[in-house]
């Protein structure tokens, strides 16, 4: 992380421990085939209504780009929050390139739905 400071539209960020367990659901989910990478496939799953959790980078430049996501997600009541590397996102996504944005989608029999319950509830808290 550079010394820089985060956007402040970059809200709500998640602390060094949440973003732990944020990246941990990535990269399982990406595993499960259960992840959408990058900002315009994040938008598809919110308007599909079939994600669960929206995570975007804090360092994404410009913010902009992807500043539509959390209004849609509010929208669709879909929990989101930000971490603050793009290239650590990209690596729990399994690629090798930085990723802005991605999107935990829902299946109903999935092993990961326990996790992802707990991990809503962490950024609900974030938003208090």
């Amino acid at each position: 992380m550079t010394g820089e400071a985060v956007n402040p539209k970059a809200y709500p960020l998640a602390d060094a421990q949440l973003t732990i367990s944020i990246m941990d659901i990535v990269q399982q989910a990406a595993n499960y085939k259960q992840l959408k990478k990058g900002a315009n496939e994040a938008t598809k799953t919110l308007n599909r209504g079939i994600s669960e959790i929206v995570v975007m980078a804090a360092d994404t430049e410009p913010l902009e780009i992807l500043l539509h996501l959390p209004l849609l997600a509010e929208d669709k009541n879909v929990p989101y929050v930000f971490v603050p590397s793009k290239e650590a996102l990209g690596r729990a996504c399994g690629v090798t390139r930085p990723v802005i944005a991605c999107s935990v989608t829902s299946n109903e029999g999935s092993q990961l739905k326990p996790q992802i319950e707990q991990l809503k509830d962490a950024i609900e808290k974030l938003l208090i």
